[in-house]
């Protein structure tokens, strides 16, 4: 029996493979920012139409005029009640170098987002956010594309 297992491993340990980047995959330019959620299941609507629609959603256009991002995309999970997240916000960045700062677009899309939000009501919302919405992750997530 003893032979048998170590002939097992010894044949698992000598076929095992491993990857090599930019052979057998290749990392992609970009990067999926993932913002997991979890939303008390009766205040979903809310949150989406009071939250997400009316700041969320508006400052991501403007991070797409200023060329920050290239697309992004609210989630909700089927059965939204139990434990875990229940909402994804997920935002591409199309090259990592979006990232960098850059003062006159930082400021410019601060202004755009201080017309949605001004700063004297953000504590507030904050607050009031709080009460009902957890944020349990907040993840960066790189692409690799396998050759054909």
């Amino acid at each position: 029996m003893k032979i048998l297992l170590l002939a097992t491993v010894a044949t698992c340990l000598s076929t095992t493979a491993f990857a090599e980047p930019w052979v057998d995959y290749t990392p992609a330019k970009g990067a999926y920012v993932k913002t997991m959620v979890h939303v008390d299941p009766g205040k979903i609507d809310d949150y989406l139409t009071d939250v997400i629609k009316k700041v969320w959603i508006p400052s991501q256009e403007s991070a797409k005029r200023h060329g920050v991002i290239d697309s992004y995309v609210v989630q909700i999970k089927s059965d939204p009640n139990g434990p875990g997240p229940n909402v994804a916000l997920i935002v591409h960045y199309p090259t990592m170098a979006t990232m960098d700062p850059d003062k006159e677009r930082d400021l410019a899309m601060d202004k755009e987002f201080r017309a949605i939000q001004p700063k004297a009501v953000e504590p507030a919302v904050v607050a009031e956010r709080g009460k009902y919405r957890t944020v349990l992750a907040d993840e960066m997530w790189n692409v690799v594309e396998f050759p054909k």
